[in-house]
């Protein structure tokens, strides 16, 4: 469901490159990236979403090629099968928990709010301690919770394709099993390829698959 082959990017000064000679996922899979920060993990995470567009070489998502899909057909392709999980959570301060689970429904027209959804919602947030705290608002939470409406807001559209990055960073031991187990569920209910970026490497036995993922200098030693 996810193909790269011969990929290369390079932010403008030349001071970061990556290479992706080969690189398959298939849907169903769990794969860990892993490496210090800068590595280029996000960058990675960014091109398969088609935020960012490499040099050269070809991805594939579902089939679709995403160099020959415009800015908006790019956007449905994200709104459509990505659920994101963002390390630094990108909650908005005017909305409380329920409204930014609820995010996504509110900015694409493609995605239709119902009463199966917004269940979902209370589900959700039962299952990671957030149930009564719903109609709080960011501030009023702490790290670790924020960081758990960040991980419903990312499930609670069924996605194909789970991208987290670092999602259990601000996590004490006994969440991050919670959170762990809740992706992994919710990832295999739907057969979803499952993408998590971290640095923790005793987070990475579950998974089917460990990439490591190392950026380099152009010209120089790799």
């Amino acid at each position: 469901m996810i193909r790269l082959s011969n990929v290369r990017f390079e932010y403008g000064g030349g001071g970061f490159a990556l290479e992706v000679p080969e690189l398959s996922v298939e849907r169903g899979q769990a794969v860990a990236f892993v490496g210090p920060s800068g590595s280029g993990k996000t960058t990675l995470m960014y091109l398969i979403a088609g935020i960012l567009a490499p040099q050269a070489g070809k991805i594939e998502i579902a089939e679709r090629s995403l160099a020959e899909l415009g800015d908006q057909q790019r956007r449905e392709l994200r709104i459509s099968r990505f659920g994101f999980i963002f390390q630094e959570f990108e909650l908005l301060e005017y909305l409380n928990t329920r409204e930014n689970i609820l995010l996504p429904y509110y900015i694409n027209r493609s995605l239709t709010l119902t009463r199966e959804v917004r269940d979902s919602v209370e589900s959700l947030a039962r299952s990671v301690g957030l149930g009564g705290k719903l109609s709080r608002h960011p501030r009023e939470l702490s790290h670790g919770e924020r960081q758990r409406v960040a991980v419903c807001r990312a499930l609670v559209t069924s996605p194909d394709i789970i991208i987290a990055d670092e999602p259990t960073s601000s996590l004490d031991a006994r969440n991050t099993s919670t959170i762990m187990d809740m992706m992994f569920s919710q990832a295999r209910q739907r057969q979803a390829i499952f993408l998590m970026l971290t640095h923790d490497r005793s987070l990475l036995e579950p998974f089917d698959r460990v990439v490591e993922v190392e950026a380099f200098a152009p010209g120089g030693a790799r």
